[in-house]
Order: C-alpha cells, then sequence, then structure tokens
C-alpha cells in the first residue's frame, strides 16, 4: 500500500500529516503506520476515479470503495479480503474523517460502521511545576538506593536521569529519537542537538537552553564514564548492564521517578515532549516555530496543543510537595 503513487500533492500532505497527528496522539507504531496506509490507498482510488479533491467525496463515492474492496481478490492468499482487512479500512477512514475535523480541513460524510472504536485517545500533560518537582528529585541520594552499586555508579544514575529529562522535555524528542541519540549529536558549541533518526528519516536540529547544557555536561563529563567500559562507545544513555539503554528502560526510569513524586499520572516519554510543546505555547512561542522544533511536517499537526493549552488553564496547578518515601532496593531494569 505504500507503494501506490499519489500524484495530487494536497492528499499526499494529508496523508502524511494524518500520521503525525496519530502519533502526536500516542497511538502505536504500528497503527501510526497502517492506517495511514489505508488511507492512501483510498486516496489513490479516488484519484482513479478522478477525484483529486476531498470536498467532493460523498457517501455514494464511499459505499462506492468498500464494495470494490469486497469484491478485490486477496493478493496474499486465494479468495477475497478477510474482514479484519476490511475492518481495517474501515476504522482508518472513520479516524481519518476524526483527523479532517479537528485540523478544520472539512468533514467527510458519515461512514457507517459495524463495531464501536472504543479508543478515543487523551493526551496526558505535566504542568512546570511537575517538571522541575522530577528534576529536583533527582537530585535527592536519598531515592537513589542499591546495596550492590557504588556511590559513584548511583551518582551516574542521577546525573542520567537529568540528561533524560533534558532530552525528552527540554528538547523535545521522541522517544525513538532519544533511544538512538550519540554523544557525536551534540554540539556544546552551538548548542544544537542533532537528530539523525527522526522520524521519516528526517534529520534536524535541535537547541538546548543554558540549563540543559548544564545537565547534559554534567552527565557526559563527570558521570557518563562511570557506566562505560569502552570508551568508544557512543551511545548517549548508557544501561546499567553498560549497552545502549532501550525505550522501556527509559520509560521505568521516569515511571520511579513518578513515584518518588507521589504522581498518580500515567506518563510515557512522548508525555514530555507533549509538555514542552505546551508550555513553549504558553510562553508566547509562535506554532511555526514549535512545528520546526519538534520536527513536524505540517502545521497542522502541532495546532493540537492550542486546544491541549485551553484545557490547561482551566485546570488548577498545584505544586506537589515532594513525599518522604522510604529508601527502595532498585532493580537492574531501573536502573
Amino acid at each position: 500500500m505504500r507503494n501506490l503513487p499519489l500524484k495530487t500533492a494536497s492528499f499526499r500532505y494529508v496523508e502524511k500529516s494524518f500520521g503525525e497527528w496519530l502519533d502526536i496522539l500516542g497511538y502505536a507504531h504500528q497503527t501510526v503506520y497502517y492506517l495511514p496506509a489505508h488511507v492512501r490507498e483510498f486516496l489513490h482510488w479516488l484519484e482513479k476515479q478522478g477525484y483529486t479533491q476531498l470536498k467532493n467525496v460523498d457517501a455514494p463515492l464511499i459505499k462506492t470503495y468498500y464494495e470494490k474492496l469486497r469484491e478485490r481478490a486477496n493478493q496474499r492468499r486465494d479468495g477475497a479480503l478477510s474482514n479484519n482487512y476490511l475492518n481495517k479500512h474501515q476504522q482508518a477512514l472513520k479516524k481519518f474523517t476524526d483527523y479532517l475535523r479537528q485540523v478544520g480541513r472539512i468533514e467527510l460524510p458519515a461512514i457507517p460502521m459495524r463495531w464501536e472504536q472504543k479508543d478515543n485517545k487523551t493526551i496526558t500533560l505535566l504542568t512546570v511545576e511537575e517538571i522541575q518537582q522530577l528534576y529536583k528529585l533527582t537530585y535527592d541520594s536519598s531515592w537513589y538506593y542499591s546495596t550492590r552499586l557504588s556511590n559513584e555508579k548511583m551518582e551516574a544514575i542521577q546525573a542520567r536521569d537529568r540528561a533524560m529529562l533534558s532530552i525528552f522535555y527540554g528538547c523535545g524528542l521522541r522517544r525513538n529519537e532519544g533511544i538512538h541519540l550519540d554523544l557525536s549529536d551534540i554540539n556544546f558549541d552551538k548548542q544544537l542537538l542533532h537528530v539523525r533518526q527522526g522520524k521519516g528519516y528526517k534529520e534536524r536540529y535541535v537547541p538546548f537552553n543554558k540549563a540543559d547544557e548544564k545537565y547534559l555536561q554534567d552527565y557526559i563529563y563527570d558521570h557518563r564514564p562511570n557506566l562505560i567500559h569502552d570508551k568508544r562507545e557512543e551511545a548517549f544513555f548508557i544501561s546499567y548492564k553498560l549497552k545502549r539503554m532501550q525505550g522501556q528502560s527509559l520509560l521505568l526510569r521516569l515511571k520511579m521517578l513518578m513515584h518518588w513524586a507521589d504522581n498518580e499520572k500515567n506518563v510515557g516519554l512522548h508525555t514530555l515532549r507533549h509538555s514542552i510543546a505546551t508550555h513553549l505555547l504558553q510562553a508566547g512561542m509562535s506554532l511555526e516555530n514549535i512545528s520546526r522544533f519538534l520536527g513536524h511536517s505540517s502545521l497542522e499537526s502541532t495546532q493540537i496543543y492550542t486546544h491541549l493549552v485551553g484545557v490547561e488553564q482551566e485546570r488548577e496547578q498545584p505544586f506537589s510537595t515532594i513525599p518522604k518515601f522510604e529508601k527502595v532496593q532498585l532493580s537492574e531494569d531501573e536502573l
């Protein structure tokens, strides 16, 4: 499906923007890949029927498309397309109509669904005060306790946690972008971070401020050497097992900080990215600059944060005091 050519520039644009919208909402990687692919198949079919504008799409046209799908032979095995495949197409087009409506483009006709989808996504955000609290916790040595590790290694893990916050919050990187980050990608002279493994293999440069520069330098020069055994290792995030950290390990570190903060919000690494986007918008940064900062290919993908800012401003944002937990023994996976 990805190989189906789209000649209409607006179709190519809206397919890419739809994928970014799904990514922002936190859908799984497979969903972010396959739903736009199903939409591409629909757009490709529209072009073959002579349609190049979504505003001309009506309910009978959509019905005709699904009738053609039901008649189409399965390209991988004998017989027709499976019901599961057809349902995925319906799911994709339904979610596509949600996207079009929310970004204010157009509204496609209602699609008769055989089943009701219950995967409405909500974006979790942390306030500025909650972010500050996470940073503060990384300086309290009483939280970092292990009978197996030296003080030097525990301090290195503290510094790595601050660097994690700086990369995913301060620089707004995606999960995979942070995982693949190397030492050579950080330019302290220009205060720029080179994202080589961006979404869609797009590279970009992300600026970081003086505070983040301090956290990154502190980790790289003073503490990271205590986590490695091979000086040639280029990975930025190093695990307790002396290897490049993976997303699950970084997520566990963030979850542990949230636990120590007695904060019950369900967060992921993308929560930090969403939070910096909303905080920059609240501080007056333009959507265009935030879009470039996040590496979005379309401004429409960034506009979702304008709604989130309005919602957050209606909520109370109390500063939670740091609770006094007793020391906890950390497992290897949490280090």
